[in-house]
């Protein structure tokens, strides 16, 4: 918007002497008409002079001023008792700014005019409002409808019409209803042209409708400019046009552009109210051969009874007054005017002023005419009435809301043949609409299925994409980013001879599978961001500025999708898997693992596993049998159990989060020319902690060392380029996700057309085998891990693992030995302190009795023979021992007797049989045991039937005295026994 013109000095000037042109064009006669009235008392009424600025050589201000000159005439005659009359009087502002400017001056220093009507223009009515606000007369416009032109800053302008502004969003419901994601703004440069500009692109914004040119038409413009003009806008890509201008530019714009082949198949022109609501002073001609299949947006005007009097009533007038015109046209300002006219009428009546005088500020000889003009002193009241006014008019209920009529409804038209067909409405609380009286009145709707049939250019009914490639037939180019390493996402490779670049790898072949998908065939050429060298350009924001600025079309490779760059470009949807994740090295637990056997079972759980095995009874055998199963089970578990802790603890990753890693200081890595860098800064870690890398390898490296040898502690990067590093080396390292990203995507301009068809491409490729074949094909192949699980210390155990079990049963050994130890010699310290042999002697003499057989614990060693009073003693002496350790009970008297006969013959007398040798007797105490056991034997047997066959055993000349143990004997036993 211009800014306005401050009356200084040569203004001042030139204001007077274009007054003074005024005044001689106009001395042939003033043009003044007073409101008649067949009122009797007419002497009685009060006048009160109000002006009209209209531009008499224009249809518009003829139509207007015979518009008020017929409201006040039917005012006044259906009002005869009213004490005041509005005296007309008439200035012709010749279509000028400053000759209106002039007008407003002369109607205010010499007729002292209540009020103005008019002026026409938006233009003119910048100049006019200055005069208004300073001399506090109400400036009442039925046309200037630019939102510039507002009462919050001219509080004395009053527009009696509907702001261009409001038709704004039935612009926008209009293309987001077909989807359109760029629109060319068209605008006459003036006032009324930049006026509508601001919020009609807020408007478009809001839809993420780009703008991406805005052409202006001078309002003298010649063909040839318009041409020129139309050219440039046909090699753009975009084909939606909004036209904002009056209807004698407008027409001769459409025309061209029909002349240009811009009225086709595949374009879309909007027109605002600026045009379609003077359509019909337009000459049908014109409509019917360049305007076909326009859209426009058009004040909606119902059909009331008082419009159609009003009509009848005007075109009889107006016939009267200009005979030459057969069919004089009508629009939306007529109506406007007629109840302007009616309302200050009656805001003055509601006045009842009798003097309306002027009051003059400065008297001083030297002032300007300027400085001359009066303040009304009834300005600041009538202002307040015209805000009260309210009636029914023409069409609809007139009432000022903030100084401007209040805007409801508009029509969306098509035009088609000679005239504009209505294709539905739409309203403010409710959007595009199929009628005005919809059922459901709680939604706001933008749908394209509320609107009619529509024909569009070249007489098309399917609806324009909205965008073409540019008639020169140019391809895309398109920006690809130069890596040192990760080169499985994008590799360029130039060839040295032709210095011709060749561009492959993931990213690429992606983009290739989605233009295969788009329905229409899409050519590019894809450009390396690299520098002469083939060294690397720039960072990916340093691309992604070069499509910012329209340098470049589009930028395809591993780029990011984030929320500060998409406030530059647009992004298509994301091909790869999001999130920042990171990557640290397995934590070494071999040297704290040594207790985990404990782990698997708690405490509880062990000392009540331990108070079972405490069992002294004979019913230890049914005890057993069910704790065989808990034991089993107890078992199984504990294996279970200490097999996943294993697992988990050579699973853990030395750094278990972000913030353990900001808090530990060490240095962490990340991706060269990625985001990450910032990123990280953002996130507090110091510039001398971050360590760049370029490759997978030098990932790997700088995570082996370590930070403490010059490495690094762990890496923060995106997930599709940790999971390559772990395609390579999955058995050292593990990935803790971190942030949410939204991934990898093609980078666009803003509101480009093409990424909502792209973004469906690739949803076509990542959703069906062509993703699969192209991974493979970059990464599977490359990897020598079958997953990203980690190995387990090669999958086996060590003494590490378990040094403490083995100490714990050392230690127990130990323990026993060391008791054993002390009761040997408690029991032989006899040798030691009854001999006098020396010491060195005593040694070996314990020596050898320790290694001799003990008969209690090695019953199957052959010993020497001994003199029946030492075996004697050695028996009883077992007797004893058996008795207290195996709890079972010496035999009764009776059965050892019924034993000793057995062992005799029937006289008491040693057996015949030589069958019992007598080295076998040595062995009495495996004999004595193998008694003893016998309840236990099953089935259970009599005893005196065990010693018969204990008998028969010693007399067995299989038997040897080899085997002559209780183990022996009881399996010979049972044999004998079945």
């Amino acid at each position: 918007m211009r800014d306005r013109i401050s009356f200084d000095a040569e203004t001042l000037l030139f204001l007077a002497l274009s007054f003074l042109a005024i005044i001689v064009s106009s001395s042939d006669g003033p043009h003044l008409a007073v409101a008649q009235s067949s009122n009797k008392n007419s002497a009685t009424t009060i006048p009160v002079n109000v002006g009209v600025i209209v531009d008499l050589e224009t249809w518009v201000g003829k139509m207007g001023l015979s518009c008020v000159e017929l409201s006040l005439s039917n005012f006044y005659s259906s009002n005869p008792s009213y004490k005041t009359r509005l005296v007309l009087n008439v200035r012709d502002s010749k279509g000028e700014e400053v000759a209106a400017a002039a007008a407003a001056l002369d109607l205010i220093k010499n007729k002292q005019v209540q009020a103005i009507i008019g002026p026409q223009s938006s233009v003119q009515a910048d100049f006019v409002i200055d005069l208004g606000n300073k001399s506090h007369v109400p400036i009442i416009s039925f046309s200037a409808t630019s939102p510039s032109l507002s009462s919050l800053r001219s509080p004395y302008f009053i527009r009696a019409a509907q702001n261009d502004s409001s038709q704004v969003n039935a612009i926008s419901a209009v293309v987001q209803a077909f989807g359109w994601r760029e629109a060319v703004l068209i605008y006459v440069d003036n006032e009324f042209g930049e006026g509508i500009i601001p919020s009609l692109m807020g408007a478009l914004e809001e839809l993420n409708t780009r703008v991406p040119y805005r052409s202006l038409i001078p309002p003298s413009a010649t063909d040839d400019q318009i041409g020129q003009e139309l050219y440039k806008l046909k090699t753009m890509q975009t084909r939606v046009f909004i036209v904002h201008m009056l209807p004698p530019l407008g027409s001769r714009l459409l025309a061209k552009a029909k002349e240009l082949g811009m009225m086709s198949k595949g374009y879309v022109w909007i027109l605002t109210n600026g045009i379609t609501d003077l359509l019909s002073s337009v000459d049908s001609s014109v409509v019917a051969s360049s305007m076909q299949g326009v859209l426009g947006i058009k004040t909606y005007v119902p059909d009331t009874r008082n419009l159609d009097t009003f009509m009848i009533q005007w075109k009889k007038k107006f016939q009267q007054e200009n005979p030459s015109v057969l069919s004089p046209p009508l629009n939306i300002f007529g109506y406007y005017t007629y109840d302007a006219a009616r309302a200050l009428a009656m805001a003055v009546e509601e006045m009842r002023t009798v003097n309306f005088s002027f009051e003059i500020l400065n008297t001083l000889t030297d002032a300007t005419d300027l400085d001359t003009v009066g303040v009304s002193q009834n300005g600041e009241k009538l202002l307040q009435e015209l805000a009260h006014i309210t009636f029914m008019g023409l069409t609809r209920n007139f009432s000022l809301v903030d100084g401007q009529l209040e805007s409801l409804v508009f029509q969306i038209v098509n035009i088609n043949g000679n005239a504009a067909r209505g294709i539905r409405f739409w309203a403010l609380k409710n959007g595009l609409l199929r009628d005005l009286n919809p059922s459901d009145t709680s939604k706001y709707s933008a749908s394209k299925g509320n609107l009619g049939t529509i024909i569009w250019p070249g007489d098309s009914t399917f609806v324009p994409k909205g965008w073409e490639f540019p008639t020169t037939g140019k391809s895309l180019k398109i920006l690809v980013p130069v890596k040192d390493g990760f080169n499985q996402f994008v590799t360029v490779t130039r060839d040295p001879t032709t210095n011709i670049s060749q561009v492959t790898r993931y990213c690429i072949d992606i983009f290739c599978a989605v233009i295969e998908k788009l329905p229409y065939a899409l050519t590019y050429e894809l450009t390396p961001f690299a520098l002469p060298n083939g060294s690397s350009a720039g960072s990916y924001n340093d691309m992604i500025d070069q499509v910012y600025y329209q340098n470049y079309d589009a930028v395809v490779g591993d780029t990011t999708i984030l929320a500060n760059r998409s406030l530059y470009v647009e992004f298509t949807l994301p091909y790869t898997e999001s999130g920042i994740a990171m990557l640290v090295p397995y934590k070494d637990n071999k040297s704290k693992n040594a207790w985990v056997f404990l782990k698997p079972l708690t405490g509880d759980l062990w000392l009540a596993t331990g108070c079972f095995f405490r069992a002294f009874s004979n019913l230890t055998r049914f005890v057993v049998i069910v704790w065989v199963f808990v034991v089993l089970i107890l078992t199984q578990s504990y294996t279970a159990s200490l097999s996943s802790l294993l697992v988990v603890q050579n699973s853990q990753p030395t750094i278990a989060d972000v913030h353990q890693l900001l808090n530990s200081g060490e240095r962490v890595g990340y991706l060269y020319g990625t985001f990450v860098h910032e990123m990280l800064k953002q996130m507090k870690f110091d510039d001398y902690r971050l360590v760049s890398y370029k490759s997978v390898e030098e990932c790997d490296v700088l995570l082996s060392k370590g930070s403490s040898k010059g490495g690094i502690a762990a890496t923060i990067d995106e997930v599709p380029n940790i999971k390559l590093v772990l395609s390579q080396y999955c058995n050292k390292y593990i990935m803790i996700p971190t942030f949410k990203t939204a991934g990898f995507g093609f980078v666009f301009p803003k509101g480009s057309p093409l990424v909502p068809d792209i973004s469906r491409a690739i949803l076509n490729v990542t959703e069906g085998p062509n993703m699969t074949k192209i991974e493979k094909a970059w990464f599977t192949s490359e990897t020598n891990c079958l997953d990203s699980t980690p190995s387990i210390s090669s999958n086996s155990l060590g003494l590490d693992s378990f040094w403490g079990l083995f100490l714990i049963a050392g230690v127990v050994a130990v323990l026993a030995l060391l008791i054993h130890m002390v009761m040997f010699v408690k029991r032989n310290w006899h040798v030691i302190s009854s001999s006098s042999a020396s010491l060195r002697q005593k040694i070996v003499a314990l020596g050898r009795r320790f290694y001799e057989r003990d008969i209690n614990s090695h019953t199957f060693r052959e010993g020497r023979f001994r003199d029946r009073s030492m075996d004697d003693g050695i028996h009883e002496h077992a007797d004893v021992e058996i008795s207290e350790n195996t709890n079972f009970p010496l035999s009764p008297s009776s059965n050892s007797s019924q034993i000793n006969n057995v062992l005799t013959n029937e006289q008491g007398t040693p057996s015949a049989e030589q069958g019992l040798p007598n080295h076998t007797f040595q062995h009495g105490k495996a004999l004595n045991k193998l008694l003893l056991l016998g309840p236990l034997i099953t089935p259970p047997v009599n005893v005196i039937e065990l010693a018969k066959v204990a008998v028969q055993a010693a007399a067995d000349p299989v038997f040897t005295p080899v085997v002559i143990d209780v183990q022996g004997l009881l399996r010979y036993s049972q044999q004998k026994l079945k």
